[in-house]
């Protein structure tokens, strides 16, 4: 049984998964925290299924081997690939994974964009919520690499990501879009430069705080919740050791 004061870990294919960590840190400020980004193989959205499975095992393993009591694997890539394999390998640890929030989007909009990762969208994971939402409205699915490569370089609002975004948003411009889901948790950072590309207003929705959520819901359940009064500790590691400093950063956005 793993401790209660041990670590809750996070993974992302690389800086993505600080938008989630910031949930989780917001829901469970008394938690350790150990963030693992993967950035010298970014981005796993380009990937085949077999390597981006093999990729995640590996970083399960390099937290769980430090002691983390829980592993939230904050990249949908990565879920869509791995997150029931995980499971299946450790049935006595909390795995949380994270989806394309295209339920609540679909559920109060009539015209709905999903940005996400080529593989997210190909997946089975998201080809069954697609089946069991899609009715309910029009959905619009785009690819965008470029935002995860603009957020590992640390580039939240340059020229260079306006630019790529207004060539990938053109098409919607003159679209009653009125929902835009951001399926890669690297998206969240450029939220506004999102909406300014677009063109016009539109809700936006990620994963991150229902990740939150049920992560917290999953430790409460298996006793393990902090019980410390005070902040936990947050420890940001990446492949890459230079690019902790990038995460710092986003984390403090």
């Amino acid at each position: 049984m793993p401790s209660r004061d041990a670590s809750v870990g996070v993974f992302d294919s690389g800086h993505g998964g600080i938008s989630v960590l910031r949930e989780l840190i917001h829901r469970m400020p008394n938690e350790d925290f150990l963030y693992f980004g993967d950035s010298a193989n970014a981005p796993y959205g380009t990937r085949e299924t077999a390597d981006v499975r093999r990729l995640t095992f590996a970083a399960a393993r390099r937290l769980l081997d430090r002691g983390c009591k829980a592993l939230v694997v904050a990249c949908n890539t990565a879920t869509s690939a791995a997150i029931d394999d995980l499971r299946a390998a450790y049935p006595a640890l909390p795995v949380v994974g994270i989806e394309p929030a295209l339920k609540p989007a679909v559920l109060a909009h009539d015209h709905v964009l999903v940005l996400a990762t080529e593989m997210t969208l190909r997946e089975e994971k998201f080809r069954r919520l697609l089946a069991s939402y899609g009715g309910r409205a029009q959905i619009y699915q785009t690819p965008a690499p470029g935002i995860v490569e603009a957020v590992e370089a640390g580039d939240v609002d340059g020229p260079r990501l306006s630019a790529y975004l207004d060539r990938l948003l053109a098409p919607y411009r003159q679209v009653p879009i009125d929902a835009v889901v951001l399926g890669c948790t690297h998206f969240p950072f450029v939220r506004e430069a999102i909406l300014r590309s677009l063109g016009h207003p539109a809700a936006l929705y990620d994963g991150g705080p229902g990740t939150a959520r049920e992560t917290c819901r999953r430790l409460e359940a298996a006793g393990l919740r902090s019980g410390r009064p005070g902040p936990g500790r947050v420890e940001l590691t990446n492949s890459r050791p230079e690019a902790v400093a990038v995460s710092e950063r986003l984390l403090h956005l």
